[in-house]
């Protein structure tokens, strides 16, 4: 990987991408790997992003993700730390209703495909790491700071802290919900915060979970237990995702590791025997977000610097990895074919594709955290009896199936895996 540290560089390439998490990543790999030269700007050195402790998270990865993610080769150096989602088991709270997603009832066109996979998000950086250490065609820029950008009709750049430069014919901005691109250009944006925080760690077990995910609704937030690989020392291990409100959060972090243990054991029951944290925990503010346009002038917004949303159906990096496919579809087509690729047309027409599958599950999101993180009677009653009859409409939950691959609309040609 090219690291340059010249406080005067001039770069001139064809794509500059800023942030170089999981979408930004992702993204500079394909268009990479499609010929184009890419610069790669973050704040944070590729060493720390790279390290295991600067991410607790586990992603789960849907089928349409995983395509994207081998035809790029980083599934390489993921597959040995990716655990099958063989079933889903979604209930509330202590009810005897509960919907059970299977592999099994897909249908021949999918039949034998897992859901998805869970992998450590910190595997999947040191995977992205490896990779652009290798890429001729991505030269990395960090540790390094925007501090401006410019685009007229001619092209566009960045100014960076240190005195360097980066040009290019598009900016692609991949650099989170506090986008400092997205504040340049005066992108509005529509959010508020959730009164509630996601707490994350991993967990050890005495059973094995089987390639199960759980998903509890309880009346703080759902609290998903998420099936891992065998860990180290061949124990059983689950990632935690526990949406809780914010008045018990600083509590619930300053527990020991067995009272924070007894707690996750509470609120999951005695499914996989008796449960013990394993590292540290973490814990993350909710909110949904999203930016009233997706472009700017030679500019395009992806994954969270677009949008965000509750983590409650684990889709968000899933959306990111869709919005990367997708725009690395019409940069690269529109470039094949001699064209300006960052003009308005190309970069609209990406926002349109992307904007309806990205405003659909952050509805979905919103409405579901809302309608289970309570404990009203007449409201329990209802959903408990919904799932129970979604769980009698074979049709229905091989769709609901789908739609949690990533296998369902017009997909971009990486996440049917295909090249571009």
């Amino acid at each position: 990987m090219a690291v340059t540290r010249s406080s005067h560089a001039h770069h001139s390439v064809d794509a500059v991408i800023v942030g170089s998490g999981l979408v930004g990543g992702a993204l500079a790999l394909s268009l990479a790997q499609a010929g184009l030269q890419i610069a790669l700007i973050d704040r944070t050195s590729t060493t720390d992003l790279a390290a295991a402790s600067s991410d607790g998270r586990a992603s789960a990865i849907a089928l349409a993700s995983q395509r994207m993610l081998r035809r790029i080769g980083l599934w390489d150096y993921v597959d040995h730390a990716a655990q099958p989602i063989l079933d889903i088991r979604v209930s509330d709270g202590d009810s005897s209703l509960f919907l059970h997603y299977t592999h099994e009832d897909l249908g021949q066109q999918l039949e034998g495909a897992p859901f998805g996979w869970i992998v450590e998000n910190a595997v999947v950086r040191k995977g992205l790491a490896a990779m652009l250490c290798n890429t001729d065609r991505a030269t990395v820029l960090s540790p390094a700071q925007v501090t401006g950008y410019a685009a007229d009709e001619r092209g566009a750049s960045v100014m960076l802290a240190d005195g360097r430069t980066a040009a290019a014919p598009v900016i692609l901005a991949a650099d989170g919900a506090e986008s400092f691109l997205r504040a340049q250009a005066r992108i509005p944006v529509i959010q508020w915060r959730y009164p509630q925080v996601g707490i994350v760690c991993t967990i050890t077990h005495e059973l094995p979970h089987d390639g199960v995910a759980h998903e509890r609704f309880l009346p703080n937030g759902p609290f998903a237990v998420l099936p891992m690989t065998t860990g180290s020392e061949r124990e059983h291990r689950s990632s935690i995702v526990w949406t809780e409100r914010n008045r018990h959060a600083s509590d619930l972090m300053a527990l020991s590791d067995d009272d924070f243990s007894a707690e996750i054991q509470r609120r999951f029951g005695e499914w996989y025997g008796t449960i013990r944290i394993k590292g540290d925990r973490w814990c993350y503010p909710l909110r949904l977000l999203h930016a009233e346009r997706y472009v700017d002038q030679r500019l395009a917004l992806a994954g969270d610097a677009a949008h965000t949303i509750h983590p409650i159906a684990g889709q968000g990096l899933n959306l990111g990895l869709r919005d990367a496919a997708a725009l690395a579809e019409v940069v690269v087509d529109d470039r094949r074919l001699g064209l300006d690729y960052g003009r308005q047309t190309t970069l609209r027409r990406y926002e349109r594709w992307r904007r309806p599958d990205n405003v659909g599950l952050m509805a979905v999101t919103d409405g579901l955290n809302r309608l289970f993180s309570n404990d009203i009677g007449p409201v329990k009653i209802s959903r408990n009896l919904g799932m129970a009859a979604v769980n009698r409409m074979p049709g229905i939950k091989r769709f609901f199936m789908r739609h949690a691959m990533g296998t369902v609309g017009t997909l971009p040609r990486l996440l049917r895996g295909e090249a571009l």
